[in-house]
């Protein structure tokens, strides 16, 4: 690994990016396709892209921020003009692979084959597309060489770091712009019954505390904010207002930038990154248990 000077922009102490996985049905179906027979789960799911979306554009607009909207490629598919109102807003629109599915559980030929089809469907809307997110942030290890095939800039998936690194593949280099769990409304708010995708219905006042402290925090250490958001969940009245008063601390602070995905890693594409090879480790056979 080669190690760098600072990669923030002039007088930023850090840098935020606010991102929003617009999953909607995918976020269960993906998990078990059996979730298709359940009216209540699949509405839950639906509140995203037809409520909590527009209430999110609304604040992003009062705010006059710009934001990074994920997109399943079967989510965008069924809703291109949702996908065109975001992008006209002056938004990014991300890949987040088509069918919301785990590159994990993929083969190589298989993420292959969901990823195109998903780059399909956002050429025939008509959205440039710069950076990915692997479903869940389960990246394979092929991931990070079949985003540098396809041409895009940047991965937001991983987490070796809190601050922006380059990954080094056979087919290119990208940048990785690392995400963490502690800043995932998944882990807060995330609560169904069937499919179980977690058992949290946390304050949102809770939650703007965790998240203001790791504002002020990644201002000390110079690191990346990469909030990760999901409108079916901080799209409810409660936590959107919560996300409100998140963005207008950022805002408060003077020195920390919110910018795009995109925009990001267009500076980041004249900073000398560390660099990191995508390499699984190489593991001693019967040093460690298989369950």
């Amino acid at each position: 690994m080669t190690t760098t000077g600072t990669w923030l922009p002039e007088d930023a102490s850090a840098v935020a990016c606010l991102t929003f996985d617009v999953d909607a049905e995918t976020g269960i179906l993906s998990a078990n396709a059996k979730a298709a027979d359940h009216a209540m789960a699949i509405s839950h799911q639906q509140f995203g892209p037809e409520i909590g979306v527009p209430r999110i554009l609304d604040i992003l607009a009062n705010l006059d921020v710009h934001a990074t909207f994920f997109f399943p490629g079967w989510v965008a598919e069924r809703r291109p003009a949702l996908v065109e109102k975001i992008a006209a807003a002056g938004h990014e629109i991300g890949h987040h692979s088509y069918s919301h599915v785990p590159a994990s559980s993929m083969t190589r030929e298989q993420e292959e084959r969901d990823f195109t089809r998903a780059l399909k469907v956002f050429e025939d809307i008509g959205v440039p597309i710069y950076g990915h997110r692997a479903g869940l942030w389960e990246a394979s290890w092929s991931t990070p060489a079949i985003v540098a095939e396809h041409g895009l800039t940047y991965d937001s998936s991983l987490m070796t770091q809190d601050s922006p690194y380059r990954i080094t593949t056979e087919a290119g280099s990208i940048t990785e712009l690392p995400p963490h769990w502690s800043l995932d409304d998944w882990e807060q708010y995330a609560f169904l019954p069937f499919p179980e995708i977690g058992q949290h219905i946390k304050n949102p006042s809770d939650v703007l505390q965790m998240w203001t402290a790791e504002v002020d925090a990644m201002r000390r250490f110079g690191g990346l904010f990469m909030l990760t958001n999901h409108p079916f969940l901080s799209g409810r009245p409660a936590r959107a207002v919560a996300l409100e008063a998140l963005i207008g601390h950022i805002l408060d602070t003077g020195d920390v930038p919110i910018l795009t995905g995109y925009e990001l890693a267009t500076h980041l594409a004249e900073v000398a990154l560390p660099e990191r090879a995508h390499e699984k480790p190489c593991i001693e056979d019967g040093l460690f248990p298989t369950p």
